[in-house]
Order: C-alpha cells, then structure tokens, then sequence
C-alpha cells in the first residue's frame, strides 16, 4: 500500500507561486486498479513524480511500508524504486542504442535475478512485441515504444505501477490489450495507478478520481 498524505505542490515562475497540487491526499490499495483523470495541464504528471519520489512535495508525505519516502536519501529513495515502484513515462524514455529485448532487461543493471530473462520473454510475448525483441526503438512505432517501456517497469514485479497516459499512443485493439495487462497485474495483489484524459480508460479503474484545479475527488461517477 502507498499512501499519498496531504500533498501540496507548486512551482515558483515569473516571480509567482504557481499551485499545482492542493492538500492531496490518496491511498493506493493492494489489488486494486486507481485511475485518475483530469484535463492536460492539470498536475497528473507531477502528482506520479511526487508519487514514485522524484519530485519532493512542498507538504505533506509518501509513505510505504511505514516509511516516508522523502526522509530517505537520495540512494535509499533510487533503491526503494527499484525495489517497490514501476513507472512507464509518458515520454518512455528507451535507450536508443539497445535493443527492445535490451531495454526491457536495462533494470538488471541495479538488481539481478534469475527470473529476469524469462520474464522479459513472457512479458514481451504478452504485450506482442516479441518479434520486435532486436529492434532498436528508432525502428518501432510509438505504440510498440509504449507497450516496451511498460515491459521494462513490471520486469521485477513491483508492488506499486504508476503509469502516466499509459494508452495515450496506442490504437483500440493494442489499448485493450494493455487494460487487461493491468487487470491482470492487480490480481497478483498489486496496486496500479494510471493517470489519463480518457474517460473509457478512466472507468476501466475500479476506484476512480478526478483532478481538476489541484484539487483530487471521488469521480461522481463511481
């Protein structure tokens, strides 16, 4: 479980003090699939950076396992990650000069297992991207680029996935596929937040928010 507790936010530009995120608060439970929807602009990005400890609140704490993540250090914090948090960025971030096979397994730099190979061979199987597994991502489509990044964030199983616009750049049939990768990921007892501007992937979520001028509520329509 990951708890976000009274987060706030903001930027300070033209001599301004920009609020993004007001006094946010949210659970994310195991087995359970979170979505939060709201326009572009609106602080989804910052609210899963500050979630996965690469952005630092200005209030507030993120807490699992009974620790807050921001009193750890910079090396403990990249270590808790690596551990315990995937994250599939809405901008992928692949390494250009390896492969798909090869950035999926990029995390066994940090941690080695035995299983890592074999898991990148079923999980590139599941997403249909196998026979891509020597192309580098020059050679892929934005959507092939998606589904391999999402590969590489659930290499190690971790407890908590937060995916940003995680279907933004794939087409009906591929955006299915990867919904049910995720409804299958939380039956393993794993939490799952994904932030969107659609609402059909919104209401795939079994607990859904709304983010809307810093401030995180119940979808209405839950």
């Amino acid at each position: 479980m990951l708890e976000l507790k009274n987060i706030s936010k903001s930027y300070y530009k033209n001599k301004q003090n920009i609020p993004v995120l007001k006094d946010l608060s949210l659970t994310l439970k195991s087995g359970i699939l979170t979505s939060i929807q709201g326009e572009s602009g609106c602080g989804k990005t910052t609210l899963l950076l500050t979630a996965g400890g690469l952005l630092h609140p200005n209030t507030g704490a993120v807490v699992q396992d009974n620790q807050d993540v921001y009193t750890l250090t910079h090396q403990q914090r990249s270590q808790w990650r690596s551990q315990k948090t995937g994250f599939v960025f809405q901008q992928f971030h692949l390494i250009p000069y390896l492969t798909v096979k090869e950035n999926i397994l990029a995390p066994t730099l940090a941690r080695q297992e035995n299983s890592a190979e074999q898991n990148a061979r079923e999980l590139m199987a599941y997403l249909q991207i196998d026979h891509r597994e020597d192309h580098l991502p020059s050679e892929l489509s934005v959507g092939e680029k998606q589904r391999t990044a999402l590969a590489r964030a659930v290499l190690f199983s971790p407890d908590v996935l937060l995916a940003d616009e995680i279907t933004g750049n794939l087409d009906g049939k591929n955006k299915e596929l990867v919904l049910n990768f995720l409804d299958e990921y939380v039956k393993k007892n794993k939490s799952v937040l994904m932030v969107t501007h659609d609402t059909h992937v919104a209401q795939r979520a079994l607990e859904r928010y709304q983010l809307k001028n810093g401030i995180l509520q119940k979808d209405p329509t839950e």
